[in-house]
């Protein structure tokens, strides 16, 4: 494998299927050394699965650990097997106006993902709920303003970061103001730019000032943006409004490239290509493993006919790199035995009650 080919690696999160790491999972990380993978439901089983599970992935990745990702927003977006500490949707902590309890609920889950060994969630979702007829995001946000969606994303960023579970604000620049899914087709938003800026983008000008270590891209279109690509490919978006005009210099993700607002306009290999010159630092590829070869390829290609310049994946890598460095390293295998000690114990079981209850006396209050 040439020098190239393992930067380029660095560059992606993949998902897999199984709940072992299996002899070509194995060859396959060994020889493409991606920077991360995600864990989905179909991955996860038990606390002393996931245990062994992640210590057998970061077998696989000694010269360099990896980021091990989880979508753990509570609600309807979680991803952990039974045992685990489960917290209601971000909407209920909204309810309960205490970014303390937010900040609780964010440390607790960070305190379990680090016993298994996932040092990632993504997570805060900064969207704000400011469209009705939203399909996908709904009660995944924290409320229909940008001041409560800033001050329990800002608190739940700070929990998770604080117990070394790195954060992963999503869906820049904004998700909430959508009719359709990006899962399923491409969303596109028509609001003028100083709505976006009075409403969208306020809660992640916040996160970014207050140190969130990650981004994820939205795949929506932003006709007062760009009117010809979605937020993911688009330089106009990523570049300049999100690195130039709001500064921030930490990781950017993309969201998954399969889904179909991407894949059904983009072959896999041009969105990768696509959103690295956009100002992407991780595409993310969820499921099938020979896209993830495909995407690596171009990217390769790419960066060989100076098509992404030997800068631009500079400044990815130093980004990924600075992020491992803060949150990965010392890095140290998990045991069953501190798994056990912190999944679902009672002090995190009665933090949830604690919740469910203050949301029903404070939804009373506010009737």
């Amino acid at each position: 494998m040439t020098i190239a080919q393992d930067q380029i690696g660095q560059l992606f999160m993949m998902g897999f299927d199984g709940t072992t790491v299996s002899a070509d999972l194995a060859a396959f990380i060994k020889e493409y050394r991606p920077g991360g993978v995600i864990l989905f439901a179909r991955n996860l089983e038990s606390p002393e699965q996931i245990v062994d599970l992640t210590n057998a992935l970061q077998r696989c990745s000694p010269q360099s650990p990896l980021l091990i990702s989880i979508d753990q927003e509570g609600g309807r977006v979680s991803r952990l097997p039974k045992g685990f500490t489960i917290f209601p949707p971000c909407e209920v902590l909204g309810q309960c106006h205490s970014s303390e309890l937010a900040y609780a609920a964010a440390a607790t889950t960070a305190k379990e993902l680090a016993a298994v060994g996932i040092n990632m969630n993504m997570s805060p979702v900064l969207d704000v709920n400011s469209n009705p007829s939203n399909p996908v995001i709904g009660d995944r946000a924290f409320g229909m303003t940008p001041d409560i969606v800033s001050e329990m994303g800002l608190a739940t960023a700070g929990g998770l970061q604080d117990n070394r579970v790195v954060a992963c604000g999503k869906h820049f620049p904004g998700h909430g103001d959508t009719t359709s899914d990006s899962h399923k087709e491409l969303p596109v938003v028509t609001a003028a730019r100083h709505r976006l800026e009075r409403i969208e983008f306020l809660p992640f000008r916040r996160a970014i000032a207050s140190g969130v270590a990650t981004l994820m891209t939205a795949h929506v279109q932003f006709q007062a943006l760009d009117d010809q690509r979605p937020a993911t490919l688009s330089p106009t978006i990523v570049s300049k409004l999100l690195r130039q005009e709001f500064y921030y210099d930490g990781v950017v993700l993309t969201d998954d490239l399969e889904m179909h607002a991407i894949i059904d306009h983009y072959g896999i290999g041009d969105a990768a290509v696509l959103a690295i010159q956009a100002g992407c630092d991780m595409p993310l590829i969820c499921k099938d493993r020979n896209r993830v070869i495909t995407a690596m390829q171009a990217v390769t290609k790419a960066v060989v006919g100076s098509d992404i310049s030997s800068q631009r994946l500079a400044q990815s890598l130093a980004r990924i790199r600075r992020l491992k460095d803060r949150y990965l390293l010392p890095y140290r295998p998990v045991t069953i035995s501190d798994a056990k000690l912190a999944v679902g114990c009672r002090s995190h079981q009665a933090l949830l009650r604690s919740i469910h209850h203050i949301r029903e006396r404070t939804v009373k209050a506010d009737a």
